[in-house]
């Protein structure tokens, strides 16, 4: 079972970028490229799940690719970690390419124009580019994962061609090709400095550099990935890039695309500078995201700028998990990292809900919609209460959870943290409670500058109730991209549901990353410093796969999660 787990590691890279060849073969038939691009992501989908269940019950898999000896040939390592990011991603990229094609298919009815044949490869690019990113296991291959996201982005980013996303898929461009020159550096300065970008490897040999090289080489890489994180104050550029784009677009990237931003600097913090410290400037910046972030969110008149001011708001959150350095800390963050992608990712598909129904996003505009759009108003209020962490939703798990571990580090500085998060959780509910009373429960008419459809129509259903008549809406909502978003909220219900076994995982996860030592025995079947010179092959035959019990080389084959949990030294 064991191998053939490593034999499909490279499948949730491979079958998205087969079905991008396809979908362009059959670019003047939508249809076909529709059918094609959604059994992919559900075949992708139910195969991360069953990479999911495999590696947690037999440990972390390596496939070295192409048959080449680790570690210099291309390794794709899937760990805990790596597994639950590739499940929630592939399951969030399904959601909102249902909902895509809703929307296009809505589209295509009320006008002539021909769809819009670019989407489907360009979206299946970025799966590809997003899973890549995620079972890199080495850095250069994180580095192509990235490119291959960004490239498929820009396409995304500006679909329409219209001058305001052509303006602000030009500063998400630039900041992109900064962010990945300074990445690029920083590989080729680690690679002078070890002779190797292999991340078991690495994790060996840049603890034996000086460190003040190690603290150059650290600073390179968190700079990169700090860029495509959207951390304070690399931030700048994600409220002007991502309100622009198309609904389907801006819910992907808001849910995703800063996630592996946050993944890569996990795998930087806990598996190559494990012994360089940065926690006190992280912790600090972390400090500043999460206050600079919801402060921004206050100002905003437009819900999308003002969701995506809080995106960079909640990211904080994820960094002050990470800049701890503890155990308990990185637990919570990928805890809190899963919930947030589907949580986001939710409230943005209900966004695009909104702007269809009200005809804007603009708080100035709108009203009514609790009575006119009672559904939609549900879509948005459940994964806003999420984000807000309001009880018993799994944002407040997650940050409990994340309090919880700052308290038992005795630490000023992360009591200050602490106290940052409850305040940046407060003005977050604020933020919630002021986009529902002014979008949702005052009269359209009561609005700064009211949209007259919205008015009419609100007073068209007042006389219809008063005289006993039916009311119908005036905007038949599009079915497919209802029930897409009805998936989603339902998803971040389930992790509430599912918070237990989610939690446990998230906890195997985390202690998978104690000490760099645990991911090179999994990858290279050594402790880091043989690995640092021998490293091994995956196996015998070309593409074979492996795997190595994490903290563990022969702790329990065949053993249950409990079981290899005992064995690694983590908590079952």
């Amino acid at each position: 079972m064991s191998a053939l787990l490593g034999q499909l590691l490279a499948l949730p890279v491979i079958l998205p970028l087969l079905a991008a060849a396809a979908t362009l073969i059959f670019q003047r038939h939508p249809r076909v490229q529709l059918v094609i691009t959604a059994v992919t992501l559900s075949l992708t989908t139910a195969l991360s799940i069953l990479l999911l269940i495999g590696v947690d019950y037999h440990g972390t898999q390596v496939l070295a690719v192409g048959g080449w000896a680790l570690p210099w040939g291309i390794a794709l390592v899937a760990d805990r970690l790596a597994v639950l990011m590739l499940v929630v991603s592939s399951i969030v990229t399904l959601g909102v390419y249902i909902y895509a094609a809703g929307q296009e298919m809505a589209e295509t009815e009320q006008s002539d124009d021909t769809p819009v044949s670019i989407f489907n490869p360009a979206y299946l690019i970025l799966c590809a580019g997003v899973s890549n990113a995620f079972l890199a296991g080495d850095l250069f291959n994180l580095y192509v994962g990235f490119e291959m996201l960004l490239a498929a982005s820009y396409v995304l980013l500006t679909l329409g061609a219209t001058t305001a996303r052509i303006r602000a898929g030009v500063t998400y461009i630039v900041i992109s090709l900064v962010s990945s020159v300074l990445f690029l550096s920083a590989i080729a300065l680690i690679y002078g400095a070890t002779g190797t970008v292999n991340m078991a490897q690495l994790a060996g040999r840049l603890s034996e550099l000086p460190v003040d090289i190690q603290l150059i080489l650290h600073i390179s890489l968190l700079l990169g990935f700090g860029v495509k994180a959207a951390v304070f104050p690399l931030s700048f550029w994600l409220p002007d890039s991502y309100p622009t784009a198309p609904a389907p677009v801006t819910a992907v990237f808001a849910g995703l695309l800063t996630k592996v931003g946050i993944y890569a600097i996990i795998r930087t913090e806990t598996v190559l500078f494990s012994t360089s410290s940065l926690r006190v400037p992280l912790l600090i910046i972390a400090g500043l995201t999460l206050i600079v972030g919801i402060l921004g969110a206050i100002a905003q008149s437009d819900i999308k700028r003002m969701l995506s001011f809080t995106l960079v708001s909640h990211i904080g959150y994820m960094l002050f998990g990470v800049a701890m350095g503890t155990v308990e800390g990185v637990h919570a963050a990928i805890y809190y990292t899963l919930h947030h992608i589907v949580a986001q990712t939710a409230l943005f598909l209900a966004i695009g809900l909104i702007e269809m129904r009200g005809g804007s996003t603009s708080l100035r505009k709108l009203g009514g919609l609790s009575v006119l759009a009672p559904v939609v108003s549900i879509f948005y209020l459940i994964p806003a209460l999420n984000l807000a962490g309001i009880p018993p939703f799994s944002g407040f798990i997650g940050k409990v959870a994340l309090f919880d571990a700052g308290f038992h580090t005795r630490d000023w500085l992360v009591v200050v943290l602490i106290v940052a998060g409850t305040l940046t959780s407060l003005l977050t509910l604020y933020v919630i409670g002021k986009s529902w009373n002014v979008a949702f429960w005052r009269e359209p008419a009561e609005a700064e500058d009211p949209t007259p459809a919205l008015v009419e129509e609100a007073a068209e259903r007042k006389t219809a109730l008063m005289h006993g008549e039916r009311w119908k809406p005036s905007v038949r909502m599009p079915s497919l991209m209802m029930v897409a978003t009805a998936g989603m909220v339902v998803v971040s219900c389930m992790l509430t549901v599912l918070a237990a076994p989610l939690w446990e995982v998230s906890g195997r996860a985390a202690e998978n990353l104690r000490g760099a030592g645990t991911y090179s025995s999994a990858v290279l079947g050594s402790d880091p410093a043989q690995g640092a010179s021998e490293g091994r092959s995956a196996d015998a035959g070309a593409g074979a796969g492996s795997s190595g019990e994490d903290g563990a080389a022969e702790a329990g084959e065949g053993t249950g999660p409990a079981e290899a949990a005992h064995a690694e030294g983590g908590k079952p």
